[in-house]
């Protein structure tokens, strides 16, 4: 029996997680971890009894502490617990499903622990992958990404490893914006945003998707995880979703992942890997697919796309500013606070603002992280 510890278990990869392990029935959960949602998590404790639960607020963890005093389960908080899970001898991979650049130094902990990773968290190597590549080679544990693309781009390198990649075409739904034009996005409403047309995803990453930084942090994320150069990746509209990503041979070959849009496949298959395991849930139908088409990512209009290879190009803590600044835009989105089409305007504030250093580590990425709170906090 196969144990994992998860971070993030009340978000929706960490739902879908649990869903799994529910259906499989011989994976242990041996932690749990989430922010505030000590309602659920009592709930996921209560059902899948694991040694340790954390939840980020003192408080929230206190108030647990007291429902679940008749289970065997230990209740911490803050970075304190996340670090405590990240390194529990009992587990063998971490599924890190937070959001934002809390995941980096559990990341990191785990793998200097030996863990393998389940990698949800994008931020995690959009800001640090130059640190937690390099570490993971060197304590050999592997990486294994749960979003759908990078899993994609995972799939489609089984039996290719000898062989030189030309290039990556990171697939993009488009969003619930596609083919809109940035007049077009001048009124957009909250509720609009949070209308994507294939995934079922948390409030952020839906926001994210709909002005495309989504796809940025994902082209970064691939760079790091596949060791390509920045020219090596190119972003594909395909508004069907069915192809997930593909791989371009030096030779000219193209492999590519189909599926249904359903997140559980690639969680399931970073759990288990290699091995494939029945999966219930709709399957791909190629009689009822009417076509598959394919275009080309609007730069002009959603620019935080195109913000994302600028930050890639300049390097070194940029990166960070810019997913750094996209967290508190996003945030102010959703409160209704700033404009959407001002979310990539402050992005690229922040990374012009921001005080460049070459080689960060990890206090110098979380020091980059509050400049640009402060900076937008100073302004908006």
């Amino acid at each position: 029996m196969k144990k994992l510890a998860l971070l993030g278990s009340t978000g929706s990869i960490g739902t879908q997680t649990l869903e799994i392990v529910r259906e499989q029935k011989d994976l242990q959960v041996t932690a749990l971890a989430a922010g505030n949602n000590s309602v659920l998590l009592e709930k996921q404790i209560r059902e899948f009894r694991p040694r340790l639960a954390v939840l980020w607020d003192e408080k929230a963890a206190q108030d647990l502490r007291t429902r679940v005093k008749d289970v065997n389960v230990t209740v911490l908080s803050g970075m304190e617990g996340l670090l405590e899970i990240a390194v529990m001898p009992e587990s063998e991979i971490l599924v890190t499903a937070i959001v934002g650049m809390l995941g980096i130094r559990p990341t990191i902990a785990a793998i200097e622990a030996g863990k393998n990773i389940a990698l949800a968290n994008k931020e995690t190597l959009v800001t640090a992958g130059h640190i937690i590549m390099p570490l993971a080679r060197k304590k050999n544990i592997s990486i294994l990404p749960v979003d759908s693309e990078h899993s994609a781009i995972f799939q489609s390198l089984n039996g290719e490893r000898k062989n030189a990649i030309h290039k990556i075409l990171l697939t993009a739904s488009g969003g619930p914006f596609r083919g809109k034009k940035r007049a077009d996005l001048q009124e957009i409403q909250v509720e609009q945003a949070l209308q994507h047309p294939n995934w079922s995803m948390g409030k952020k990453i839906t926001i994210d998707s709909a002005t495309m930084v989504n796809k940025g942090l994902e082209v970064m994320e691939a760079k790091w995880l596949f060791n390509v150069d920045l020219l090596q990746i190119q972003v594909v509209v395909h508004p069907q979703s069915v192809i997930h990503s593909m791989v371009e041979y030096d030779d000219g070959a193209i492999m590519a992942q189909l599926g249904t849009p359903d997140m559980r496949l690639p969680i399931q298959y970073a759990l288990y890997y290699p091995e494939r395991r029945s999966l219930s849930g709709k399957r791909l139908n190629f009689y009822e697919l009417a076509s598959l088409t394919f275009e080309e990512p609007d730069l002009d209009t959603f620019q935080g796309l195109k913000l994302a290879f600028t930050a890639m190009e300049r390097g070194g803590n940029i990166p960070t500013a810019y997913n750094a600044a996209n967290e508190k835009a996003v945030a102010l989105f959703l409160e209704k606070k700033i404009a959407f089409l001002q979310i990539p305007e402050l992005i690229e504030a922040c990374m012009d603002h921001c005080t460049f250093a070459e080689n960060p580590d990890v206090e110098k990425i979380l020091e980059t992280e509050a400049e640009v709170y402060a900076y937008i906090e100073s302004r908006w």
